[in-house]
């Protein structure tokens, strides 16, 4: 939830405190534009160019992998034209980016289906990902045509067709059977325009994620922003189902 923090107005935390893995559900893009008179897909626009300020203040606080969740197995159901757009932005976005990010050490991952996406998309998120597959700086992961049931589907399909025995399937089967196998889970979950819901996003991974929600739309949330996040995030205590040493 959201607080706020009794720190100084410039204080970022230690090293120690920085979750290694943060989630983003951009929302708001479309009230953004709406607010200011604006088309929708002018707000989608808005809130894909505040990607670049986002993840450069997440490599400048030292997170490890940034996880956004751009468009939903749900989204189809937007009008067409609004999906046709979303398309040729997202396409638009990684031609023009990838080697930017590729020259500061990001790492990027699609997660989610490449089914139903156009040719041209689909070339796009391939090359990029194959361009900077080695990095270490920072993976990102651009959760597009995603859903956390679809997900738990296509791992349980894989196990399957892996033939793995049923007496062998754990919770580190399915980890390893995820989009996301072989990264930590996110450590903080940050969802803007002040819904207090997961909406099918990492629905396995966030199982003892913190949540963070703020009322600013997406393409408000700025690097001050992500700092107060990560201030909200370092103050609290983890406990992944147990009790605080000395507590009753």
């Amino acid at each position: 939830m959201t607080d706020t923090p009794a720190t100084p107005a410039d204080w970022i935390p230690s090293s120690d405190q920085i979750p290694r893995h943060v989630a983003i559900i951009m929302d708001g893009n479309g009230r953004w534009a709406r607010e200011q008179g604006l088309p929708r897909l002018v707000g989608h626009r808005a809130g894909t160019d505040n990607v670049r300020t986002v993840l450069q203040a997440s490599v400048e606080f030292g997170i490890k992998y940034l996880t956004i969740y751009a468009f939903s197995t749900e989204n189809w159901h937007r009008p067409v034209d609004e999906v046709e757009g979303l398309f040729g932005i997202m396409a638009e976005v990684i031609r023009n980016e990838t080697e930017d990010l590729h020259q500061n050490g990001v790492c990027i991952r699609h997660v989610g289906r490449s089914d139903n996406l156009p040719p041209d998309l689909v070339a796009a998120i391939a090359d990029s990902i194959a361009l900077t597959r080695d990095n270490r700086r920072l993976v990102l992961n651009v959760a597009f045509n995603y859903g956390g049931r679809a997900e738990l589907v296509d791992a349980v399909r894989k196990i399957i067709d892996d033939h793995v025995p049923a007496q062998d399937v754990n919770e580190d089967t399915i980890s390893r059977y995820l989009y996301t196998a072989g990264q930590p889970d996110p450590d903080l979950i940050i969802r803007t325009a002040g819904e207090m819901r997961l909406s099918n996003f990492l629905i396995w991974q966030s199982a003892y994620a913190e949540y963070y929600t703020t009322p600013t739309y997406w393409p408000d949330f700025d690097r001050e922003q992500l700092r107060l996040a990560l201030v909200s995030y370092a103050r609290r205590q983890r406990r992944f189902g147990g009790v605080l040493t000395g507590s009753c």
